[in-house]
Formats: structure tokens, sequence, C-alpha cells
């Protein structure tokens, strides 16, 4: 089975339609599966809901899609570094479904693993539970949560194989390996591309049984969502 595509639109082709769901992997700019987002846009695939930490920022990541409207409903933790995001909410074009973020990562755990539902404390009795099922544990109230499962998942990783086992860096790691088990089709776009077997078994964190394609994206552009200094001391101090 072929998994190794030309490019993100080839990898794509065919597998995009109005109305889908679809996980994005990343947390702020960091691990954002930019390629893919960027054949995401270009398909004009529109009334998208799209589960994902935060929705990039203005211009970037997610934040392109905002751009041409083609994002119905967020699912999402956090979303503050997005004017974009803010007005499209406020003014009534945007859905948004909010979730605790250690809530929204088990949403999507629990999606891949098979499990419908789970019963958490986090968010009994905020707004977040408003409309759940509130059951009693030990004399402790939990809500119930669902598990989330998309049509497509979108990931980044640093290294992938032709089989699909895939590795993640640092940060980078974040929300992808929970998306990659949790979606009809995963797409991962790779920063490295070897041959099978050159991976380490001990090392992979997504075995290639739940990736379907792969598009090789070398030196992607990283980029800083906040850029933090402090002045340089000088020589004298």
């Amino acid at each position: 089975m072929r998994k190794v595509y030309q490019s993100a639109a080839e990898a794509l082709a065919g597998q995009l339609r109005d109305g889908m769901v679809i996980m994005s992997g990343g947390f702020g700019l960091c691990g954002i599966p930019e390629a893919l987002i960027e054949a995401v846009l270009e398909s004009g695939a529109r009334d998208l809901t799209v589960i994902s930490n935060n929705a990039g920022v203005d211009g970037i990541g997610l934040g392109r899609l905002l751009e041409t409207r083609q994002i119905k409903k967020m699912i999402s933790s956090y979303v503050g570094e997005n004017k974009l995001f803010a007005e499209q909410y406020l003014g009534g074009e945007l859905e948004l479904e909010f979730n605790p973020q250690g809530t929204l990562a088990e949403r999507i755990r629990a999606g891949g693993a098979g499990i419908p539902a789970f019963f958490t404390k986090t968010g009994v009795g905020t707004m977040i539970a408003e409309g759940k099922e509130i059951r009693s544990f030990g004399g402790e109230d939990y809500v119930m949560e669902t598990g989330l499962f998309a049509d497509i998942a979108l990931v980044h990783a640093h290294t992938g194989d032709h089989e699909g086992n895939l590795v993640y860096r640092k940060t980078a790691r974040n929300f992808n390996p929970d998306m990659a088990t949790a979606a009809r089709m995963t797409v991962a776009e790779v920063e490295h591309l070897v041959a099978p077997g050159e991976i380490d078994p001990d090392h992979i964190h997504t075995p290639g049984i739940f990736v379907s394609r792969i598009v090789h994206v070398p030196n992607p552009v990283k980029h800083i969502e906040k850029r933090t200094v402090r002045e340089r001391k000088s020589e004298e101090a």
C-alpha cells in the first residue's frame, strides 16, 4: 500500500468535502500541520468542523481557514491569540465548543480508544457542565464528556518512514499522537522521511497502522508565536 505522496494537495486529493470533521494537531504554532492546512484551504472545502487546541494566529495555520470562512465550528481549548476568531465568534459567524484543555485531550484520546464517553470532575458546577449528564461517584459529582472522532486527522511529525511510523519532537508532540488515532483517515506531514526499519521500534510514537498517507515537508517554517526578550546587560554591569 502506497502511503507516501508528493505533495500535501495530492495526499488530500479526493478526501475533502464540505461539512466534514477535521482534527488538526499542534499547540499554538508548535507542531501544526501547516502544509496540510494550506491544502485544505486550496481545496475550497467549506462548513468544516475543526477540532484543535487553538485556531492558530491571524494569517498562520488554522487562521488561514478562518480568513476564507471555511470553518463553521471550532472544538477547542484556547483561542485567545486570534483576533479574527474573536470577531467571527462574537459576530455569530463561527460556532465554538469550549473545552478545558485536559478534557479536550482526553476526549480525543477516548475517541481513538473507542471509548464513547467518560466522567470527569473538571467543569462540574460551571457553564462547561450545562446540558450534560452529572453523576455521583463516591459522594463526588462528575460530568460526562463524549469522545471525539474525526473524518480526517492532520498531524505533523519530525520523522516518519514509508510505512507510516511517526516520531514527534519535544513540544511538537502535543496533541498529534492522540489525534493520529482518532480519525477515519490520518494524514501526516513529516520533516524527515526515512526508509522502513530506520526508526528504532522503541522510539516510535505513532505506529504506521494508524497513518494512511504521508507527505514529506522538509525544512518547514518554525513560527514563533510570541517572542519574549530581555534587555542585554552592558559589559560594565
